[in-house]
């Protein structure tokens, strides 16, 4: 791949790779843009075929944080890591360690926090050698795992999402059909029911979706039919470009809102979506609860604060669900305009 390509492509930055031979690290940290505060993002962990796809996986998700952290008013730049999944046996804590170090030989530039494939356990021992951190153990001055305040906030988007599109000021029998119910789709999905909303859900380990169906009512779909069955509200929360050429003429409902990052292959997936007259709220916009809640920790971690900016997502999301219907424009493209505006003014 022409990597200087791809970075003009994305409008970097910098990108830092590392390999330790002792613990087998191999890892990418890309940090898209530090103007609003040093770069914080999470680190996912992950087997990829080619390193070509860890490096666009790790280029796409720090941009899209940066767009994250600007519309949530944060002090924040964009970044995200990659580590790619030893194929062969290693030790998880020699190998975290490593990756610590990694993160701070850049003095601060990036903070790291889990992602898909990282959990509480590997920020903990990050922590050990490196202070840029969050998500670590309450017991530490952490907020622990944030899935939970990416869900409420994901919950608080799709209340607007509903009151815009469909005129109701409740969930109350709202029909949201969630597309993956790991940590944050398990989340939103008791979020959701909380709000009296009909679930149907969808993963591919089916011992989630059956703990969905056990503690929610769920009804359970399969991963191949979840795109397809008619709903209100189709809820992506699993890995991302799930907003594709195969999957948007199968979608049977007026609005997609869910946890995912980079849930449009592509940038004209979103012009698709609303050429179907299909209310889709940006995913950096509708899933920054997660980013605000670690964002807390790095200025001395307060839940009731985290928790109030989180529910103010429900105003985000509306202001751009009406921009898009006045001006007639893809909620994307009105979503990426507001962050825009904004960092042009630095």
């Amino acid at each position: 791949m022409d990597l200087f390509e791809q970075l003009g492509a994305y409008d970097y930055g910098a990108v830092h790779v590392k390999r330790d031979k002792s613990t087998g690290l191999e890892a990418i940290i890309a940090i898209h843009d530090s103007r609003l505060g040093p770069a914080l993002g999470g680190c996912r962990f992950l087997p990829y075929e080619k390193e070509e796809d860890a490096v666009i996986d790790a280029l796409r998700l720090a941009r899209g944080m940066t767009y994250k952290a600007a519309l949530a008013g944060l002090a924040h730049g964009g970044g995200k890591s990659v580590i790619i999944r030893p194929p062969q046996h290693f030790d998880r804590v020699a190998l975290f360690r490593a990756f610590g170090r990694f993160i701070d030989d850049l003095r601060g530039g990036y903070i790291t926090a889990e992602d898909s494939g990282t959990g509480l356990e590997d920020m903990e021992v990050i922590r050990t050698v490196t202070r840029h951190v969050t998500g670590v153990d309450t017991s530490h001055g952490g907020s622990g795992d944030p899935s939970p305040f990416t869900a409420l906030g994901v919950r608080r988007g799709i209340e607007a999402c509903v009151q815009v599109k469909l005129g109701k000021q409740s969930l109350e029998g709202v029909h949201v059909a969630v597309q993956g119910v790991g940590h944050v789709g398990y989340h939103l999905c008791r979020e959701l029911f909380a709000q009296g909303a009909k679930l149907s859900v969808a993963d591919v380990d089916p011992l989630k979706a059956e703990r969905a169906q056990r503690e929610f009512g769920a009804k359970i779909i399969s991963l191949a039919e979840i795109f397809g069955i008619p709903c209100d509200v189709l809820a992506p929360c699993a890995l991302g470009s799930a907003l594709n050429d195969q999957t948007i003429p199968q979608i049977q409902c007026t609005i997609v809102a869910g946890a995912a990052n980079n849930q449009l292959a592509e940038p004209r997936h979103g012009d698709d979506l609303h050429a179907r007259g299909i209310l889709y709220a940006p995913d950096y916009a509708i899933n920054a609860g997660g980013l605000i809640n670690v964002a807390q920790e790095v200025v001395g971690y307060d839940a009731a604060a985290a928790r109030a900016k989180t529910i103010t997502i429900f105003d985000t999301i509306k202001d751009i669900a009406e921009r898009s219907q006045k001006l007639g424009s893809p909620t994307y493209k009105i979503a990426d305009i507001m962050v825009e505006e904004k960092l042009a003014r630095l």
